[in-house]
């Protein structure tokens, strides 16, 4: 049962400009070097597919959605406070980052693969009712509630180990004791958004269902590696029923907007140990995103790093 890649200019489409982090480069800098190292040859490449409206409210509101759609015909001012300017079409192309995410789940809920990837997605700071660091909508979030609602999954898990925490998960879900959350980051009081302590476990019905790792600034792969070891022994005991993987590569030593020194070891570690937690739990079951990054090579090494590691599982 082959591992599937998203690749295409759909996704690609999805970035803020040649001068903005989240540029136009990061999927076609991936699909070469993933060409190149041949990895191709190994899983089944497919195409993005288009969301709808239906899906993106599973999480967002409505009155997001419209506003969205107004600055998206215009092209003109943010969506947030700064960090996610609007540009014409950009509903359109933010909806198909999460019907691509949709249908990679879809495909593994119905029998067709174990475990998926792909490149543009793992959105995780839009909120419900906002955009917010480079998010537009949250991919993530509404791939949790098409599981929750469609295929009645009781536990959930979401894994995130880009540098930045995954808040616009965390605090949409941190009363659901459905969604099982582990989260490594850099310190909240060095980086964006600021949250993410260890003291936020969830709340309500659904305390300590979530971790909140922060890590100190300049963690290498040794640190990550003892992190690690907090969250596969939460996931022992949560034994969740599918998992989501954000593999956001900007915590790579040479990020240029974050403060982290993992090398691409520590993603391929973290996706080789979801695979046998997987394989133990989930039927298999894994869908990865890309989330952050901001330096090419390290963005093309990483994703290709875990894609290794999910063949490798495949055998």
């Amino acid at each position: 049962m082959k591992t599937f890649v998203y690749l295409g200019s759909e996704l690609a489409a999805y970035n803020f400009g040649q001068t903005h982090p989240f540029g136009p480069a990061r999927h076609d800098f991936f699909a070469e070097q993933f060409r190149t190292l041949k990895i191709d040859r190994d899983v089944d490449v497919l195409a993005p597919v288009t969301g709808s409206d239906e899906q993106l409210l599973l999480f967002h509101t409505e009155e997001y959605l419209n506003r969205v759609k107004k600055a998206s015909l215009s092209g003109e001012g943010f969506l947030d406070c700064g960090d996610t300017p609007a540009f014409k079409g950009v509903f359109e192309i933010a909806r198909t980052v999460v019907g691509t995410t949709v249908n990679g789940i879809e495909r593994i809920m119905q029998g067709e693969y174990k475990r998926g990837f792909t490149p543009i997605g793992g959105l995780h700071h839009a909120r419900r009712d906002s955009a917010a660091g480079f998010c537009v909508f949250n991919d993530c979030g509404v791939a949790i509630e098409r599981l929750k609602i469609e295929y009645g999954l009781q536990r959930i898990a979401y894994i995130d180990i880009d540098a930045h925490h995954g808040d616009g998960v965390y605090y949409s879900f941190n009363h659901d004791p459905v969604v099982i959350f582990a989260d490594i980051h850099e310190d909240g009081r060095y980086l964006y958004p600021g949250t993410g302590n260890d003291s936020e476990t969830g709340d309500g019905a659904a305390k300590g269902t979530k971790l909140n790792i922060p890590m100190p600034m300049y963690s290498d792969d040794e640190a990550f590696v003892l992190a690690w070891d907090k969250v596969e022994r939460f996931l022992e005991e949560m034994r969740p029923e599918f998992i989501l993987f954000q593999c956001g590569a900007d915590s790579i030593s040479g990020d240029p907007i974050t403060h982290m020194e993992y090398s691409t070891e520590s993603h391929a570690y973290a996706a080789s140990r979801l695979c046998r937690i997987a394989d133990k739990y989930s039927q298999g079951r894994i869908m990865a995103m890309g989330g952050g990054g901001y330096n090419l090579e390290n963005i093309a090494n990483t994703w290709c790093a875990v894609l290794d590691s999910f063949i490798k599982h495949e055998r």
